[in-house]
């Protein structure tokens, strides 16, 4: 074991949500609903996107991906802390915890890369909408995803690798319902200063630097928009834009909430809580976003159901 990994234990203790017995039932019942919830939901979006030709765009094929970020982003948690309540416990292995921290990192970065392309996706349809489909051909579009997992594939296991050269001694509980890399960070016995470097340099450089391209992409569109002369051409460029910035307000959002709020309590309980709102509400919520401010998803959903539906 020393060897490996320089541990002297062989698990951590994840606290949860709530030790309170009477609680544990309806945290798993909560839970399991919007877990389902979000699986069916980003999993409808896909096929919807896949089975209609009209959809085949690059916008909803961005979208698809996103869709499957958050369901593999939900699974990476949800689905241990649903055992752990229904098995009565609290334990995960080194292994298993680090493993959960470097898929938790490579989808949660995911989700803020694919919302910055996105928002680049509509930039170039609204700014430039002549030259739309030859900027945003194909293989430009594979070209961006494949560049977004390459870069957080190599940065999270760089974080891993770094992870594993750490002493943990004693007082392995995580006061979380999942392995969170500060988290983990915190129990070690070792010195972290290059861990919380490199911690705090991909927070910037992967964290800040795609709100910058949201934030200028919009302001672009923006300015484009506020050339257009009819009143209905501005508010028709502007609908194509609300499902996207609606995503954009609740990821940024309830992760600016949850930083602030373990700055400002000292409550691990709480903090715990508002991590609920970006690892699981956010991801449910997306498929309602896209389809119900977006007449093409609507559209081409109610085709899907309808075909998939008995015929009488």
């Amino acid at each position: 074991m020393e060897a490996g990994n320089h541990t002297e234990v062989s698990e951590f203790l994840l606290l949860g949500l709530s030790e309170d017995p009477e609680l544990q039932p309806l945290i798993f019942g909560v839970l399991l609903s919007m877990y389902l919830v979000t699986v069916l939901g980003n999993l409808l979006i896909i096929l919807t996107i896949i089975s209609d030709s009209h959809l085949h765009t690059p916008m909803y094929f961005f979208l698809s991906n996103l869709s499957f970020v958050d369901i593999c982003f939900t699974s990476t948690t949800v689905p241990k802390m649903l055992v752990n309540i229904q098995a009565q416990r609290k334990d995960v292995s080194y292994i298993g915890c680090f493993t959960q921290v470097y898929f938790f990192m490579i989808f949660a970065l995911l989700e803020g890369f694919l919302l910055t392309v996105m928002a680049y996706d509509r930039f170039v349809a609204i700014c430039h909408p002549l030259h739309y489909m030859v900027i945003m051909n194909p293989r430009l579009c594979g070209l961006l995803v494949l560049m977004c997992w390459f870069i957080i594939f190599w940065v999270s296991l760089l974080h891993i690798l770094l992870l594993r050269q750490l002493t943990f001694c004693i007082g392995t509980e995580i006061p979380h319902f999942f392995c969170e890399l500060a988290e983990v960070l915190k129990l070690a016995c070792s010195d972290t200063l290059i861990n919380n470097i490199a911690m705090y340099v991909a927070t910037v450089l992967l964290g800040v630097f795609p709100l910058i391209g949201i934030v200028f992409s919009y302001s672009q569109i923006v300015s484009s928009i506020m050339r257009i002369s009819p009143a209905g051409g501005k508010y028709k460029a502007f609908s194509t834009c609300g499902s996207h910035l609606s995503a954009v307000s609740l990821y940024y959002g309830t992760s600016l909430g949850v930083y602030f709020s373990s700055a400002v309590t000292h409550s691990s309980q709480r903090s715990s809580i508002a991590s609920v709102m970006y690892t699981v509400v956010n991801p449910m919520l997306n498929p309602f976003i896209y389809s119900l401010r977006n007449k093409d998803v609507k559209g081409a959903l109610g085709r899907l159901l309808s075909r998939a539906a008995p015929c009488p």
